[in-house]
Order: C-alpha cells, then sequence, then structure tokens
C-alpha cells in the first residue's frame, strides 16, 4: 500500500472509546511510532473503520461501562477481517470493575491500568504495530512472488520467452522482438545486430561475469546460464535470467549460441522485498525483552499433545527460562519432568487457534510464567508462538506480602487478646485489694479480722508485682538488657526454692506434689533467681492447668554433660500441633480446656528465653488434649571442680540487724497518694518524713530542712527527678545528702542512668519495707 507518492502508508491504531479526546498517552506513543490514530466513538464506528482498512493494533478505552467494554473487545475479535488484530484494553481503574479473566475471554492479549504509563504502552504498541507490518509485507512479498512464479509459469507454458541466437564467426544476433525491446535494439536490427549492441544494454558490473560464463560454454561446447541486469530505454534497470548452449559445428568447433531470455525483475524484487521483510521480523524478534519463542506442537498416536520442538527462540528467551541450545530439541528433552498441563494449554492453542494468556508454574524449572499464546497458522498448522515473562520474584514477593499479612493479623489478634487478658489479670488482685481497702476503712476495730485482709491485700500485690516483673523481664529480654548474674550452685537449691515459691498455688488446687532430687550434686553456673523463676513458672504452669486435685512432679538427674529438669502433671494436656506454639509469646494453648486459668500467656516464653540466656533448652511433651504434659530443661553442668552452694550449706551467720536510727528523710513524688503513704510509713519507722509534691517544692524545702536522704521520683512533670538530682549535687551545702530513686523503672540501664547522675541507691516501684529499710541502712 503506498501514497500519491509511491511511498509506503504506515498502518494506523485504532481507538474506540465513547470519551471525547484520545488519552494523551496513546496520541504521544502514537507520535513517536509515526503511526495515525483513528478515533471512533462507539462500536458501530469501530467496525465499519475495520470494513475499510486493516488495522496494526486496536484500542479499546474504559469509559465507565464494563459491560460496553466486553462487547466491543468481543465484536472486533468477532470480525472476519480484525479476527487477528492484536486488542488491548486500557485506562481501566485500579481496583478494576471487571475480572482481567473476562477481558481475556473476550480477545484481549493486554490489560492496561491508570495511570496509563508511556513506558509499557510504547513497548507494547512497537511490538503489536511492527509485527503486523512485518506480516503484511511479508503477505504481499508473497503474493507478488507468487504472481511472478505463476506468470512465469505461464510464459514457459505458451512458449513466450525471449528467444536468441548468435551466429559466433559473422558475430549477428537475431532475436525476437520481445529480446529487441528488453535491449533496446530496434526491430528493424533485431536480426542483425552484432552482440556488443546486447552487450552495451548490460549493466557495467554484470558485463564481466556474464562475458565469462559465455565464453567459458563456448571453450566447452556446453550450456550456460547467467542472471544480470539490463538498462531500460526509458531509465532504470531490469534483471534477466538468460539461459542457452553452444552448439558446434561439423569439426566440433563452437560455431552458434542459442539461448533464451526472461524477465526476473518482479521475482527478484520480490525476493529482495521478502528477505528486508525476514530481517525487519529477526530485528523486532530478537529486540523484545519478553521471552519470546515459536514452537511445534506434537502428538500422539491418539492425538494426545505430549511435547513442543523449539523451532525460533529470542535473546531474551534463555535469561527468562534458563534453557540453553534449545532451538531444534523439544522440552521433553530439556526438562524431562515438565508438567502436562503445558501440553494441553499449547496443543489447546494449536488445534483450535483460540489465543490464550494465563499464569502458571513450570516446577521442573522451578519458575513461573504469565505467558500469551497464539496459533500462527499457514503451512505449519501446529505452530505456536509463546511470548512470557519470568514472574517468579513477583509470585515470591506476594506470597511474602500475604505471609506479612497474616502474620501481622495473627499478632494484632494476639496483641488484642493480651490486653484483655492483662486487664483481666490486674483487675483480680486489685479487686479484693480494693474490698480490703473498704472494710478496712469501715470496721478498723477488728483486729483479727483486719489482720486477715491485711494477709489477703499483702498475697494479692505480691501477685501484682509479679505480673508487672514478667511484663518488665520479657521487655527486657527483647532488648536484651538482661545481665544475669551466675554464680556456682547445686541444682538441688533451685529445686527446693521453686518448690517453695509454688507451693501456696499448688495448695490452692490440692494438687499433691512430688520432688524428686537427685542423689548426688549437679553443679550448675546459674543465675539462682532466674533459674528459681524458670522452674516456678513451669510449676505455676502445670498448676494452673491440672484440674483441681491433680498430681504434678518436680524432678531431676544428670545426662552425660547436662543436668535434665522435668515438671510433668496429669492435667488438660496439649494438642501434638500446639506443642511449640506454647513458647510464642501472648499463647494459651490450653485456655479454652481450661478457662479461667489466669496468667498473661508470656510465662513459658519468659521460660525458653532464661534458659537459652543459660546456653540451655526447653521443651513441651503430651501424648494430646487431657494426657497430661511434661516440660524439660535440659542444662549444661558446670565443670566439675566448681564450687557450688549445696542444699542446707550454712557459712558464717549473718550478723543481726542493728536498730535504725531515726533518719530525716525529704520524700518527692507527684503522686499525692504514693508519696503520703511512703511518709506514714517512714513514720511509722521512726522517721522524719516530710512531703513535696514536685521538684521545684522539695529544692525550696532543702536548705530548712538539710535532709540525710532524699527519696526522689523520676518522672515527675514540670522538673525531673534527673534534674532536681542535678542540682542538689551541684550545690555544694548539699554535699552529705543522699539520694534515693523511687521508680517504676528498673532495668540496668535505668540503674546506671541513676548512678551517673549522682543517686547512691535506686529502688523500684513498689518497694517493700525490708527494701526501704535495707536502703536506709546502707545510708549510715
Amino acid at each position: 500500500m503506498t501514497d500519491s507518492n509511491d511511498r509506503p502508508i504506515r498502518s494506523c491504531i485504532l481507538f474506540i472509546c465513547k470519551r471525547a479526546d484520545v488519552d494523551p498517552v496513546v496520541t504521544e506513543v502514537a507520535r513517536e511510532l509515526d503511526r495515525a490514530v483513528v478515533h471512533a466513538f462507539s462500536l458501530e464506528e469501530g467496525l465499519e473503520q475495520v470494513k475499510r482498512q486493516d488495522f496494526a493494533l486496536v484500542l479499546v478505552g474504559y469509559s465507565g461501562d464494563a459491560p460496553g467494554m466486553l462487547a466491543v473487545i468481543g465484536a472486533v475479535r468477532a470480525n472476519a477481517r480484525s479476527s487477528l488484530t492484536p486488542i488491548v484494553a486500557q485506562g481501566l481503574p485500579l481496583p478494576m470493575p471487571l475480572p482481567q479473566e473476562a477481558l481475556y475471554e473476550a480477545g484481549v492479549i493486554a490489560v492496561l491500568t491508570e495511570p496509563l504509563s508511556p513506558t509499557i504502552l510504547r513497548a507494547k504498541a512497537r511490538f503489536y504495530t511492527a509485527a503486523f507490518d512485518t506480516q503484511i509485507e511479508r503477505r504481499r512479498a508473497e503474493a507478488a512472488l507468487d504472481e511472478t512464479s505463476r506468470r512465469l509459469e505461464r510464459i514457459i507454458e505458451a512458449a513466450e520467452l525471449g528467444i536468441w541466437s548468435w551466429d559466433i564467426d559473422a558475430d549477428r544476433v537475431a532475436a525476437d522482438n520481445r529480446v529487441a525491446d528488453l535491449f533496446g535494439v530496434p526491430r528493424a536490427e533485431r536480426e542483425s545486430a552484432p552482440l556488443a549492441r546486447y552487450l552495451a544494454a548490460i549493466h557495467p558490473d554484470d558485463v564481466e561475469s556474464m562475458t565469462a560464463e559465455i565464453s567459458a560454454a563456448i571453450a566447452a561446447c556446453s550450456a550456460y546460464g547467467a542472471t544480470y541486469r539490463i538498462r531500460l530505454p526509458a531509465g532504470g534497470w531490469r534483471w534477466v535470467i538468460a539461459r542457452g548452449h553452444v552448439e558446434p559445428d561439423a569439426q566440433g568447433r563452437a560455431a552458434a549460441v542459442r539461448g533464451v531470455v526472461i524477465d526476473a525483475t518482479r521475482q527478484l524484487e520480490a525476493e529482495q522485498q521478502l528477505r528486508a521483510s525476514e530481517e525487519r521480523y529477526r530485528t523486532v524478534f530478537d529486540s523484545i525483552d519478553q521471552g519470546l519463542c515459536v514452537i511445534d506442537m506434537l502428538f500422539d498416536s491418539d492425538g494426545k499433545p505430549c511435547d513442543y520442538r523449539f523451532i525460533e527462540v529470542n535473546p531474551a528467551f534463555i535469561e527468562q527460562t534458563g534453557l540453553v541450545d534449545a532451538v531444534g530439541k523439544t522440552i521433553r528433552e530439556l526438562v524431562p519432568q515438565h508438567e502436562q498441563h503445558w501440553f494441553d494449554i499449547y496443543g489447546m492453542v494449536a488445534t483450535t487457534g483460540e489465543p490464550v494468556r494465563f499464569e502458571n508454574e513450570a516446577q521442573g524449572l522451578a519458575r513461573w510464567f504469565d505467558v500469551y499464546a497464539t496459533r500462527l497458522g499457514g503451512q505449519f498448522p501446529h505452530r505456536v508462538a509463546v511470548l512470557f515473562t519470568d514472574i517468579t520474584e513477583r509470585r515470591r514477593s506476594d506470597a511474602a506480602l500475604r505471609q506479612m499479612a497474616a502474620d501481622l493479623s495473627e499478632a494484632n489478634r494476639l496483641k488484642t487478646e493480651f490486653l484483655a487478658t492483662l486487664a483481666h489479670e490486674l483487675r483480680n488482685p486489685l479487686a479484693p485489694i480494693r474490698s480490703g481497702l473498704q472494710f478496712i476503712r469501715r470496721d478498723p476495730g477488728d483486729a483479727a479480722a483486719v489482720s486477715r485482709v491485711h494477709d489477703i491485700m499483702g498475697r494479692q500485690l505480691d501477685h501484682l508485682v509479679l505480673l508487672v516483673d514478667d511484663l518488665l523481664d520479657v521487655a527486657r529480654i527483647q532488648r536484651g538488657q538482661v545481665e544475669l548474674r551466675c554464680e556456682p550452685l547445686d541444682l538441688a537449691t533451685v529445686l527446693n526454692a521453686a518448690a517453695e515459691t509454688s507451693m501456696p498455688l499448688m495448695q490452692a488446687g490440692r494438687h499433691s506434689f512430688e520432688l524428686h532430687l537427685p542423689s548426688t550434686p549437679l553443679p550448675l553456673l546459674a543465675d539462682p533467681t532466674r533459674l528459681t523463676q524458670v522452674i516456678s513458672n513451669l510449676l505455676n504452669n502445670a498448676a494452673r492447668y491440672t484440674p483441681k486435685g491433680g498430681r504434678i512432679a518436680l524432678s531431676a538427674g544428670r545426662d552425660g554433660d547436662d543436668a535434665l529438669i522435668t515438671v510433668a502433671d496429669n492435667g488438660i494436656g496439649i494438642a501434638p500441633d500446639a506443642l511449640e506454639d506454647v513458647f510464642r509469646m501472648f499463647t494459651q494453648v490450653g485456655q479454652a480446656q481450661q478457662p479461667g486459668s489466669g496468667g498473661l500467656g508470656i510465662g513459658l516464653s519468659l521460660v525458653r528465653s532464661l534458659v537459652e540466656l543459660h546456653g540451655g533448652s526447653v521443651y513441651a511433651d503430651s501424648a494430646g488434649t487431657n494426657a497430661g504434659s511434661v516440660f524439660t530443661v535440659r542444662l549444661p553442668l558446670a565443670l566439675e571442680n566448681a564450687p557450688v552452694i549445696a542444699p542446707g550449706a550454712s557459712g558464717t551467720p549473718d550478723a543481726p540487724d542493728a536498730p535504725l536510727p531515726a533518719r530525716s528523710v525529704l520524700v518527692v513524688d507527684d503522686n499525692r497518694d504514693a508519696a503520703e503513704t511512703l511518709s506514714a510509713l517512714l513514720s511509722m519507722l521512726g522517721h522524719s518524713a516530710p512531703v513535696a509534691n514536685d521538684g521545684r517544692q522539695a529544692l525550696r524545702m532543702l536548705p530548712g530542712l538539710t535532709p540525710d536522704v532524699v527519696f526522689l521520683d523520676l518522672g515527675m512533670p514540670g522538673m525531673s527527678g534527673y534534674e532536681v538530682a542535678s542540682a542538689i549535687r551541684a550545690d555544694a551545702r548539699f554535699a552529705g545528702v543522699r539520694l534515693v530513686a523511687l521508680t517504676g523503672w528498673g532495668g540496668e540501664a535505668d540503674r546506671e542512668r541513676t548512678a551517673q547522675a549522682g543517686f547512691d541507691a535506686h529502688l523500684t516501684k513498689p518497694a517493700t519495707v525490708e527494701a526501704i529499710e535495707d536502703v536506709l541502712r546502707q545510708m549510715t
């Protein structure tokens, strides 16, 4: 197809959309590709345009009507003239108003969403339009070649050839009108012109080779053949094919040459166009950054697709598949375990001619692919073109994102459950404390009852402190702030201490308890407080999840270079698939079987963390629900010559504590209730304890009091405890004042910070009377 100036007309892009204007991205890409855009505002206009001309690409724009868009795509695909034209759906919003599968089933080969990317549209449009032009040019070249061949066949059949003969001795050429006209020799001279007259019409570059062919034939009295160009009288050059033979005389010498000349211009030009088309096709084929291959489907004797052979592959094919030297080989040769579903899909494309777009996994290649496959047709009915992209990383990223979302959802669920449990667990001890306070307020005269209430409130307060301590321990371990204070000890000492700590909870559940101590000492290098906490947590866990009247056993023994500690019960047990989950933070696997058992779901997580800090391990075992549980702790034994503290061993008895002298103590805390109760407690112990409720008030009171000790809260508004301490330490008048930090922060880092700020001691709220007395005793 050419214009009035004999220039090739480039194929157009059809844009079907109800919107008044063509998308600017479409216009920009079309201009870059030197393509005209024909805008059709309806399906009817689009089909009318398709009837008029062939389009290299059809873009169907989304205008808010999803069913209408599908109808347009289906109608264009169903039209005979555009049945093989690439169709791209573009401008779809996210989230998409309809499934992508519906678009591909309707006939599109690509879906582009808003905002429309010029890079993506340019790459796809360049490939589709170039492929279309190549296909059109190939068809034209093939048609021209076929027409020339048919014409030559008709000429040969009708003997309509240019015929000539040359008398060598007389140098006289006798030719028919066709030859004379072709070489520009007047018809009047066609019977007598010398050979030179004909040679003069031959292209200078072809004369030498042509005369050499004739000379060789004359010398051998044989046939000859040559292809060369001749100048036309009106200008230009024509290709001819000359065939002839040399006739000898009676003596065997070459006497004449007789032959035919065929005008082969159209045939040779068609071949050149075909070669150029092939070169353009190969350029486009090799430049695509997606994997592209052409395959021949192979079928077994039953007509079932069983393999395929690679005919062509582009350079990106190797990068996308990892297959090298695939051309000429079958996929079964390269990947013997290739799945049958690939053969079924490509076999369907080869037999039905219906293109497909899909995503699937090739396990033999360990990759996922996004694939578009279409039948090529022609003289190879089972030949299929496959355009594909390796999407393995995208699939892995999607899976990772889904797993991350699931993990976050699970973490959020556990957090919500934990906060609900924490609120419940905090209310449990707070309720009897409040009730006890109300009882004492109303009936303070009943000394026995008040004493019982005090005991209850003390136990509940201890439970509340344990809950807070567990939370703080978990936070410290996660931040890497737990520092073990290891010392040589005998394991039996820890077991006895843990059993004593957990005994009230086991007695409350009326459980029978058995303690099996090792017959010989098991020396450890461990933190006795933390190890006691581990065993006590396991015992408490057994007591909580064992129905009343159950059995709990604590035993220890030696296993090579390790000590084994087991806590066994006949409680609710653990499902086999949850044995590892019980050690996860905030997990309470047995809550469903034993509701109201208490706990925050952090005890076993804390146990595992502390055991691993000691270089050991812990694991759970159970035959299933209602079959009891066994928790086993494995710890490395200390060297045999390491000194240990044996059970019952006694050292030098501590000297009895001397009575505390009365001290002047300033209590500084913005929490008035906390300050007043501490002041009252200090007064009851015989000390003078005035109160300041902020840092500036404390600094104003100091010169008149000159206290021995200041109990100083850290997190006060306005002026923090650190700032107050800095001001006191900067004033020489208060050089003898001792500072005690009283705070809810009790980590190692917090203690180091208060020491650096000039504090002499650090107490964690709520401080016991014993801790307060110990600190005051140290202040002497």
